[in-house]
């Protein structure tokens, strides 16, 4: 039986919705270091955008592909939760967002393991540079971080040369103190603000982008409409795709220089989709669909798994295994060390997903559970004329849909669906892998709506989710309306306790 630490408080929101081996004598084999790790994170970027994901935009992703060949890439990996902070949460504590707290963008407050915090207590030398709130799990001021650099001291985030740098330099700390090394590079790019040039844009230590684009280079993702204020953020968000490159091939020729590469786990993903309709802060298949590529030299055998379903609540432990550290028995997520071995595992042949708050504290509580034919969301706050709002409503690619939905009767749907919703959505993923066509309640798909709920009450009940409760009674709109308020009045409260808090340490928020 899994130990769940819930608060009082994250029960009252959540309800509504090896130290390195020493010499040993001669006459004794010398064991092998345990494996450095090396975490690299995006923000905000679509599955598709690179090369080896299938992007057609030109010299896009050289680095980011050449570290995907060397590994393994899991085609079906998908992020938790679509949103920064919550998401990293899950990734740093191997627990749905009930069970950790981090329901929306603060950490948790409750006595549970941490993936920095169990390798530290392994031996290992940790670090983080960039999202220094939004990817540590608790208070950073109360957190173990040996080493953190945050946006002043990276360029704002967006400088490749300052990020090698900073993991230069920790890595020859953590030589000298003869440790292996966890190091988490968060990258500020793709996020906007997107890359828009200027005569003194390095000013502070930023780079421009190696490739600058322009919009008829670039390509629209299938879910958006292609219009030309489309194309133009996309040019802008394709400039900083590239610079996210950038980084990575600076962060890997740190890693050679260092004479590390070869005991080095370099792990890549996005912490959740393009900040754009039906993708962040959202649960479609383009707001936690992730690239997602390992490389272990001389452990993994370059490979493409594209049968099993991943889940970055599963990420800690994997690592945690790989590095032989033990596993915490609380934790929700498991070990998918056997398929980079290239072993069998079952259970993955689904993947659910969550969402509940943004920055801004606006509370959507919703859940999804998809497979390789369907996709189900439950939306209990879409009832009672509610509008959706998150950070892509003030997008350039949202203003030209509006813009565009004066003329065109199917834009103007999508954009009227996208703020409105429906308590349930179910998608035919074979057929409509953007999910256009809402098919639940139809009569003719009734028997593969019943399977996808049921694998949602299996979640449910299983992890101890509160939605529980809500999708019992999604029938009941009255019930739903009164609920989800209770919820954003609750959040709202919450939000301001741990703002407070940050502010009285004076953290940066």
């Amino acid at each position: 039986m899994k130990r769940k630490y819930l608060s009082s408080v994250v029960i009252t929101l959540c309800a509504a919705i090896s130290q390195p081996c020493i010499a040993a004598p001669q006459q004794v084999t010398e064991q092998p270091q345990s494996p450095n790790i090396l975490l690299i994170t995006a923000d905000d970027m679509d599955y598709g955008s690179l090369g080896i994901t299938g992007s057609a935009v030109p010299e896009i992703s050289p680095n980011l592909d050449k570290l995907a060949n060397e590994g393994i890439r899991f085609e079906k990996a998908f992020v938790t939760v679509s949103v920064s902070e919550p998401s990293r949460g899950v990734i740093a504590t191997g627990r749905y967002i009930q069970n950790s707290g981090i329901v929306g963008f603060y950490p948790t407050t409750q006595p549970i393991p941490t993936l920095a915090e169990e390798l530290k207590e392994n031996g290992y030398s940790v670090g983080i540079l960039g999202k220094l709130n939004h990817s540590t799990p608790k208070y950073v001021d109360e957190y173990i971080w040996d080493y953190s650099k945050d946006r002043p001291q990276l360029g704002d985030g967006r400088s490749p040369k300052l990020y090698q740098q900073h993991l230069t330099a920790f890595i020859e700390s953590a030589k000298a103190k003869n440790k292996p090394f966890f190091m988490m590079v968060n990258s500020h790019d793709p996020h906007r603000p997107y890359f828009v040039d200027s005569p003194d844009y390095e000013q502070n230590g930023r780079q421009r982008p190696s490739r600058i684009y322009r919009p008829d280079e670039v390509e629209v993702p299938s879910f958006l409409p292609d219009l030309p204020g489309v194309r133009t953020e996309l040019s802008q968000y394709f400039s900083s795709v590239k610079r996210l490159d950038d980084t990575v091939g600076a962060l890997m020729n740190s890693l050679e220089t260092a004479g590390v590469s070869d005991n080095t786990i370099v792990v890549f993903l996005s912490d959740n989709g393009i900040s754009a309709p039906f993708a962040k802060s959202n649960v479609y298949r383009n707001s936690n669909h992730t690239p997602f590529f390992i490389r272990w030299p001389g452990k993994i055998t370059p490979d493409v798994d594209d049968t099993h379903y991943i889940s970055m609540v599963d990420l800690m432990p994997t690592l945690l295994e790989a590095t032989g550290t033990n596993i915490p028995e609380s934790l929700d997520g498991r070990s998918f060390l056997p398929l980079m071995e290239l072993k069998a595992q079952t259970g993955r042949d689904h993947v659910f997903t969550q969402y509940f708050e943004n920055a801004g504290s606006h509370i959507f509580p919703m859940s999804a559970v998809q497979n390789d034919k369907w996709l189900y969301i439950f939306n209990p706050w879409a009832v009672g004329g509610r509008m959706y709002k998150t950070s892509a409503n003030n997008s350039k690619t949202f203003a030209a849909m509006k813009e565009a939905a004066k003329k065109d009767p199917a834009i103007k749907e999508r954009v009227e669906f996208f703020l409105n919703r429906t308590v349930t959505e179910l998608y035919d993923l074979r057929n409509d892998p953007d999910a256009t066509i809402n098919l639940a309640d139809n009569p003719k798909y009734q028997t593969q709506q019943k399977q996808m709920e049921n694998l949602m009450l299996k979640q449910f009940r299983e992890f101890d989710d509160p939605m529980l409760e809500l999708f019992t009674k999604r029938s009941d709109t009255e019930y739903l309306i009164n609920r989800t308020a209770e919820i954003q009045v609750e959040a709202k409260r919450l939000k301001t306790i741990h703002r407070e808090r940050r502010l009285a340490k004076k953290i940066e928020w």
